[in-house]
């Protein structure tokens, strides 16, 4: 026999139960278009976002490899994780395009204001050739490393030689992005503002 007081429990419980479908259905509705950005911005990735720099997909963590300083003390390539890094690989010899992708890294990072601080810039030097001391100075600041020889630069994919490209490596030592032969540096800002902008790492 069902008692007056077991009848205003179930009442009670229906109550509830009633509000909490209501609070979930409020939080949907409430939560939906906060949703919709996130799958809009991160997976649909509209025709605007389109990076000018080719994406590396999947995302290329780097493998771990030690090369050499220019006096040839070790140079572990971890040390760098923590920070974007633009990278370049040429001779020592560096010839006209090697300081014009030199000058355009130097230029893109400065151009980043107060996020600069952000930004390495590395030169991988894939022979054992001299540098020359105007390009040491007019660079400095640029990490500059003895990797001939090291299986670590067949990390780096290239449409047809590894010298056209400037590539961009993420806080974490993925190879993310990989820039064309004769990139253009204004575009190449925009990516890398963007990716500052909304990178809550590095």
């Amino acid at each position: 026999m069902i008692t007056p007081l077991e009848t205003r429990e179930d009442a009670y419980g229906d109550v509830i139960r009633s509000g909490r479908i209501k609070m979930l259905l409020l939080f949907l509705v409430c939560a939906a278009p906060v949703v919709a950005s996130y799958v809009s911005y991160y997976v649909i990735k509209p025709d605007g976002r389109v990076n000018y720099g080719t994406l590396m997909e999947p995302v290329r963590p780097l493998p771990a490899a030690t090369l050499r300083h220019l006096d040839g003390r070790p140079f572990p390539f971890a040390d760098l994780k923590g920070k974007w890094v633009m990278l370049t690989i040429d001779h020592g010899a560096c010839d006209q395009p090697c300081v014009t992708k030199l000058y355009k890294m130097r230029q893109v990072r400065a151009t980043q204001g107060k996020d600069a601080d952000r930004i390495e810039r590395a030169w991988l030097i894939d022979d054992e050739a001299p540098l020359e001391t105007q390009v040491m100075r007019a660079y400095d600041g640029m990490h500059m490393i003895r990797a001939g020889g090291s299986p670590f630069l067949g990390a780096f994919p290239a449409l047809a030689d590894r010298r056209d490209h400037i590539y961009l490596i993420d806080p974490l030592g993925n190879l993310v992005l990989r820039y064309p032969k004769g990139a253009d540096p204004e575009k190449m800002k925009k990516d890398l503002a963007r990716l500052l902008r909304y990178s809550g790492i590095g």
